[in-house]
């Protein structure tokens, strides 16, 4: 009777769950149908009564009428009416290889056939491992131990947090400030916002934040008064040098955009600089932390923006491109020297007491194996200097004589054009004008999608960007040049 009884009950339950699965396989498709039938209009519209985006200003957007993305293809991003545009900022400085590429996605994939989701809580996976053992293989050399986490902040914030705890375990407690650049970006939690030199970004956070100490950037363009890049790196590495000796004894790192001060305006280091700030910080016993999260991955043209310098920083964070622009995942790599400071017996508390619920995600780890398989199935660092002497010659013959364009940077793929009202003074627009982004709005136009950082227009495509694609990016800047001029 009690077998009757349980075999009637395992049918019971069987039953039930087969019409859950059905229902909610049944919800499921009217979901997805629903998304993808809906109007632009309608898109559009729940986004504005859901959405808040970052670093937008929502009464503006409110009042527009945003792209809204449904797919994409290779260098290119579709919307819901069909409309092809060239990814000009490799969405938001992410994709490497193109969108929707075969390879990523069945490593993707593959990855959800066997796990989505393991802790490294006491646990390990092999993707994770394995991805450790080959950011250690192709970093700058030293550094070995690879501490994961999921954007370009909460990589700084644990190199910051590693190099505070480092000093202390070392018996040097005094050793608790930081050194950052003018101008400067490293993320948007307080550690990175703390270190961040961009006041426009960070002004209002100020009561929340560490002391911090900031020094000049060697910044040629607006530079108040070196003649060259290397008077400006000079200038800058005394600065440099006269903050170390009045308080490394009291300062635990230096963190640096290698090579390309990205959200600040894409400025550019001159040659030697990133070297000499090395140098200093060795010689006062200083931790250099190189923040390659958007200088990483080959666009600066080198895998490592540290490499072309010859740099081992003490610690390196990486993000963006890890994973081809797939999905989110960071790193911060670190030396022996730092790792083994953190070593001893459970009662000297010396572990690192850090961690995010999805640490080296398997899938992210996944794709991230597969993106560095493309870098060489590729060969994507040997196309670059072609592509990179391409751009710069599309940008002198198109671009660089209007009137309105001051200043052009480039180093690799990444490249900002600087708008002023007068290109003899270099006198800026005035905020109110947004010339930046109205000249984004008009290279739209022409399909290809840009963005400003001010009155900074930032071209940073995929590094799988062909020849015709790089005409079309520098030919839709100049239109949209050319239409706000006449606007």
């Amino acid at each position: 009777m009690k077998a009757g009884l349980a075999s009637f009950g395992d049918k019971v339950v069987s039953a039930g769950a087969n019409w859950y699965e059905c229902h909610m396989n049944d919800s499921l498709r009217a979901r997805t149908t629903a998304s993808n039938t809906r109007s632009s209009a309608e898109l559009i519209e729940l986004d504005k009564r859901h959405l808040w985006h970052p670093f937008t200003q929502m009464r503006q957007w409110n009042q527009g009428t945003p792209l809204v993305i449904e797919r994409a293809e290779g260098n290119y991003l579709i919307d819901v009416e069909g409309r092809r545009y060239l990814d000009g900022v490799s969405s938001l400085w992410t994709n490497v290889h193109g969108h929707n590429r075969r390879e990523l996605n069945d490593a993707i994939t593959a990855q959800l056939g066997r796990v989505a989701h393991s802790t490294l809580l006491g646990l390990t996976n092999v993707p994770a491992v394995e991805l450790a053992a080959r950011l250690a293989e192709i970093a700058p050399g030293g550094l070995q131990r690879v501490f994961y986490s999921d954007s370009g902040s909460t990589a700084v914030e644990i190199a910051l947090k590693q190099a505070f705890q480092y000093w202390r375990h070392r018996g040097r407690r005094d050793k608790c400030k930081f050194i950052h650049l003018a101008d400067s970006y490293h993320g948007d939690t307080l550690g990175a916002v703390a270190v961040g030199g961009v006041e426009l970004f960070h002004e209002i956070f100020r009561p929340l934040l560490i002391d911090t100490l900031a020094v000049p950037t060697p910044h040629l363009y607006r530079h108040p008064s070196a003649r060259s890049p290397e008077e400006a790196r000079d200038q800058a590495l005394a600065a440099l040098e006269e903050t170390l000796r009045a308080h490394a004894h009291e300062v635990a790192g230096l963190i640096i955009e290698p090579l390309v001060q990205g959200a600040g305006g894409m400025l550019m280091q001159p040659d030697g600089y990133l070297s000499g700030v090395a140098a200093l910080c060795r010689e006062h016993e200083v931790l250099l932390i190189a923040d390659e999260v958007a200088t990483g991955f080959g666009r600066t043209g080198t895998m490592f923006a540290c490499e072309q310098e010859g740099v081992v920083p003490d610690l390196m964070c990486v993000a963006k491109g890890i994973t081809g622009g797939y999905l989110p995942l960071a790193a911060t790599l670190a030396t022996d020297d730092i790792y083994d400071a953190f070593l001893g017996a459970a009662d000297e508390y010396k572990t690192f007491y850090h961690g995010h619920t999805y640490t080296g995600n398997p899938v992210a780890c996944a794709a991230a194996l597969a993106s560095l398989d493309l870098f060489e199935a590729d060969q994507v660092l040997a196309g670059l200097p072609a592509k990179s002497a391409q751009l710069a010659r599309c940008l002198a013959d198109a671009v660089a004589d209007h009137e309105h364009v001051g200043d052009i940077r480039q180093r690799g793929l990444m490249t900002g054009v600087e708008l002023v009202a007068d290109r003899q003074t270099a006198q800026p627009f005035p905020p109110g004008r947004t010339m930046g982004a109205r000249v984004c709005e008009r290279a739209r136009e022409r399909g290809v999608i840009v963005r400003p950082l001010g009155d900074v227009v930032i071209l940073m495509p995929p590094l799988s960007i062909t020849a015709d694609e790089i005409d079309s990016l520098v030919a839709a800047l100049a239109h949209g040049l050319a239409a706000t001029s006449d606007a």
